[in-house]
């Protein structure tokens, strides 16, 4: 039961971290769209193209999405069902984080996001190259990007989802490191590492919205 327990742990980890480079490499591709607006077009098209990304990478990617999250469930169901003793009182604040003890509830924020994102630019992108078949124009993502965020309530629905992602990376992405076995000498290095890319990609997310808002 317990190298179960540790299998499923680990495999919960390296899905996220893997989710996590993914979600570094989507960032990276999204920031220039504040600076360049050909430079996002040209790498959108190359990503939206690629048959490597296409039909190797994102089908991985979706697998690893839907892992990841039915892994959660399924520890915290396993952690849930094994507290055979129960408390009239419990103080969880004087032994974990409220973050560490919510992380069910901001996986199913984040997931519900993902909905909403497959739903703004995943479907419409599978709907326009091989539902539709309409022509290909290599400039047309930035305008679709721009598009998406004139309405202010889904500014702030992404806003809001992406305070839950810090909120849910902040734990998690440390926690990982740990279940993998990393926690040696680099810990506190690990640490800082994981705490900045918990702040400021979530946060540069947010800023990507609002600035296509205030300036589309």
């Amino acid at each position: 039961m317990i190298s179960t327990t540790i299998a499923r742990k680990v495999a919960m980890a390296l899905s996220g971290l893997f989710l996590i480079l993914f979600l570094g490499q989507h960032f990276t591709i999204n920031i220039t769209s504040v600076f360049s607006e050909k430079t996002f077009n040209v790498l959108s098209h190359f990503m939206g193209n690629n048959p490597v990304v296409q039909f190797v990478l994102q089908p991985v990617l979706i697998f690893g999405v839907v892992f990841h999250f039915i892994m959660g469930f399924v520890l915290e169901f396993k952690n849930s069902k094994s507290r055979s003793v129960k408390y009239d009182s419990f103080k969880g604040s004087a032994n974990s984080s409220w973050v560490s003890r919510n992380m069910i509830l901001s996986g199913i924020v984040v997931l519900s996001f993902l909905g909403l994102h497959f739903y703004d630019f995943w479907l419409p992108e599978i709907n326009y190259k091989y539902v539709e078949f309409l022509p290909e124009d290599p400039n047309r993502y930035y305008g679709e990007l721009v598009h998406k965020f004139h309405n202010p309530g889904r500014v702030a629905i992404y806003a809001l989802s992406f305070v839950f992602l810090s909120l849910h990376l902040f734990h998690g992405f440390s926690s990982s490191f740990q279940s993998v076995g990393w926690n040696n000498k680099y810990t506190i290095g690990i640490k800082l590492f994981t705490v900045a890319f918990s702040l400021l990609i979530p946060a540069g997310f947010i800023f990507i919205a609002i600035f296509h808002h205030l300036n589309g």
